[in-house]
């Protein structure tokens, strides 16, 4: 880890399988499930039923793998931080090593398994999306620099291109359209919810841009993001993986998302913590439901497509 004068708090370790499965960060997978499924059905080449699911099964195992490495290597400062200090490590649950191991043995099997299931391109892509994650991100990024979750955010914009590899063999512009909807979505989603959690940030010596430049310039940033994604996510309702319905689903969904972003730039930081909190949190709800809108209706053209019932 990167504080080497951390240890695991003493405990007996009456460790629960649930506090394993915690490791995995069950609902950041079950994000990248969904994407990565997105990608599979979406591409213009069907694949077997269970082929499908086996593939989808490991790429699942691979989050979960980042998950735990990203636990093990950040038990230092989630332990001081509230919304984190819960977590299976730094709560004393499960000793680090068994986290990282965990994490380390499930990457060989996701990679290895994938790659036998589906095709080499899609294994490689995994391998290099969980090293992204726990090494580039994780390791080097989070702790170095303001700009950490734009960078970093590679990491989960990645599952749609491989469910798109674990179809097709090869890459596409519709698969990294898909990559750059989610990557141009993290950061204002981050920061929204760095703005309203800030001092757990400060608490831990986190470089999260509200802590290095302020809470006025992560404001504008999450505008600018904001406007640059909606633009991004109505222009591809136009392309081969759009179409009418996700068309009006984007502009409705960016027209929200717009003002909400809009009330968090004009916000007076005279104004209470409570009052800001609500605008913030919001907004941080709203993202969440943006994501799985955006690819709930990629996927519903795709399924329509073959009937002539969507897409241009």
């Amino acid at each position: 880890m990167a504080d080497a004068s951390y240890t695991t708090p003493a405990g007996d370790y009456d460790t629960q399988l649930g506090d394993y499965f915690a490791l995995l960060k069950p609902r950041v997978m079950s994000l990248v499930v969904f994407t990565a499924l997105v990608g599979l059905l979406s591409a213009p080449v069907s694949v077997h039923p269970v082929i499908a699911f086996a593939s989808i099964l490991f790429v699942a195992i691979g989050a979960g793998a980042s998950g735990a490495l990203n636990m093990w290597w950040d038990a230092d400062i989630d332990g001081v931080m509230q919304r984190t200090a819960r977590r299976p490590i730094p709560s004393g649950r499960v000793p680090a090593g068994e986290a990282l191991s965990l994490g380390l043995a499930l990457s060989g099997l996701s990679v290895m398994m994938l790659g036998l299931s589906a095709n080499l391109l899609a294994a490689g892509l995994l391998a290099f999306t969980i090293f992204f994650y726990a090494v580039v991100y994780s390791m080097w990024l989070k702790r170095s620099t303001p700009q950490n979750i734009v960078i970093g955010g590679a990491a989960g914009a990645f599952p749609p291109v491989i469910g798109w590899v674990i179809a097709t063999g090869s890459f596409s512009i519709e698969a990294w359209l898909m990559f750059a909807l989610i990557f141009m979505w993290t950061p204002p989603h981050f920061w929204a919810l760095a703005l309203f959690m800030k001092s757990d940030y400060n608490d831990a010596d986190v470089p999260m841009l509200t802590v290095t430049h302020g809470r006025r310039t992560t404001r504008v940033h999450i505008i600018v993001y904001t406007v640059l994604l909606a633009l991004l996510a109505v222009g591809t309702g136009f392309t081969a993986i759009g179409g009418p319905l996700y068309l009006a689903t984007a502009v409705v969904l960016n027209i929200l998302f717009l003002k909400g972003a809009v009330d968090i730039w004009r916000r007076d930081e005279a104004q209470s913590e409570a009052d800001s909190y609500k605008v913030e949190k919001r907004f941080f709800r709203l993202s969440l439901w943006y994501l799985f809108a955006h690819f709930g209706v990629i996927l519903i053209e795709a399924m329509l497509r073959p009937y002539g019932l969507a897409g241009w």
